[in-house]
């Protein structure tokens, strides 16, 4: 499935993306605030490729005007875990933007799109998403795109990393978004 805004094109991870993925993900101002290392090589990359980015609902960001080159990546988590349980018709959207692409409104056009998708096209009821404390960008993301506070956990261990965050978790309901975007979009 392919998705589509003004600007960008969400698509599908392939394996000839690794260049692109290496390119942005080693950055150390990209992973660590969302709670994942650099990336050390495109060898990592294609392993992330093939397998987290392999899941359903995980789209490559590409900016129209640039052809296929990925600047980053977003999806919607469908499964939950122990750690971070998911309901019925639930969801969790995750998102990150190479370091040349931030400030251009891109990571919040990308939500949205993924966002109406979610509520429109697979009839999602509510969809959480998080971020940790100081990552101000992530925040405004989510402050555009609707999102309300759901819950603080004070002790969140981030397993990449080994070590412990604060991380807020907000949610948008199907209701919320119809409310606000349904018509405009």
């Amino acid at each position: 499935m392919v998705l589509q805004t003004d600007r960008l094109l969400l698509r599908k991870w392939e394996s000839s993306d690794a260049a692109d993925l290496y390119k942005y993900a080693s950055d150390e101002r990209v992973g660590p605030p969302a709670g994942w290392p650099p990336h050390k090589d495109e060898a990592y990359s294609r392993a992330i490729i093939r397998t987290v980015f392999a899941r359903e609902e995980v789209y490559a960001i590409c900016i129209k005007e640039r052809g296929r080159e990925v600047i980053g990546s977003i999806g919607l988590t469908l499964d939950g875990s122990p750690e971070r349980p998911i309901g019925t018709n639930e969801a969790e959207l995750g998102y990150w933007i190479g370091y040349p692409f931030w400030d251009k409104g891109i990571a919040t056009e990308a939500s949205m799109e993924l966002l109406r998708h979610g509520f429109e096209d697979l009839n999602l009821s509510r969809v959480f998403c998080a971020y940790f404390e100081g990552n101000e960008r992530s925040k405004k993301v989510q402050d555009k795109c609707g999102f309300k506070l759901h819950h603080i956990n004070h002790m969140t261990r981030v397993v990449l990393l080994d070590e412990m965050r604060v991380e807020y978790v907000n949610v948008l309901t199907s209701e919320e978004w119809s409310r606000k975007f349904g018509s405009n979009l």
